[in-house]
């Protein structure tokens, strides 16, 4: 097998992102095992021979492409709470705020969701990357309630609770849809419950 190489030039880079995003793209759409890389190729409009160039096989664009995914939800979500003044008085704000962000940015399919979620119980890589990137998130809430002197017994258990069921309820409202509930309502008890949980 031969060594894949690191893109230095802009268009090399670009060439290989795009390889990511439409690997990913027709994984989320058509399940991890009904694409092959030659699929994949012919999808990003390159040679199955340009893939390999960058990637060994399908799991390694398919990996990436989790990898992205994750910090484009989680990096938003973050942002928010970074750019507000946390008070315990204007916490309410701060947290429909990150939910609005969380929601914003769950932009994949039903499908696609369902098939990421899948991956992500029957493979440990794309496990791993989904906890890290909670926990990454978790420890970095931490880090900015303390430096906003919202101290709290039990932070990372408490915040990782919060980010629990903000998760939840983003999928609620985006995947599921229950008709019969109303989430108006469901996303002020959301809201509750965390200032609850984080006292």
């Amino acid at each position: 097998m031969s060594e894949v190489r690191i893109p230095k030039h802009k268009s090399a880079i670009e060439k290989k992102d795009r390889i990511v995003e439409k690997g990913f793209e027709l994984i989320c759409e058509k399940g991890y095992f009904n694409v092959s890389t030659p699929d994949i190729a012919k999808y990003a409009g390159v040679s199955t021979g340009i893939i390999y160039q960058y990637f060994n096989d399908k799991k390694e664009i398919f990996i990436e492409g989790v990898r992205n995914y994750s910090n484009s939800i989680m990096f938003p979500m973050l942002s928010v709470i970074k750019n507000q003044e946390l008070k315990l008085d204007n916490i309410d704000e701060v947290i429909d705020k990150t939910i609005n962000s969380f929601i914003d940015n769950h932009k994949i399919t039903k499908k696609a969701h369902e098939e990421l979620m899948a991956m992500s119980h029957l493979d440990d890589d794309v496990a791993k990357i989904f906890k890290q990137s909670e926990f990454e998130m978790t420890e970095k809430i931490v880090e900015l309630l303390k430096s906003n002197n919202i101290i709290i017994d039990h932070p990372l258990e408490k915040v990782h609770i919060a980010y629990g069921i903000i998760d939840n309820y983003c999928h609620e409202v985006v995947y599921h849809k229950h008709p019969r509930i109303d989430y108006k309502i469901m996303k002020s008890e959301v809201i509750n419950v965390i200032k609850n949980t984080l006292k």
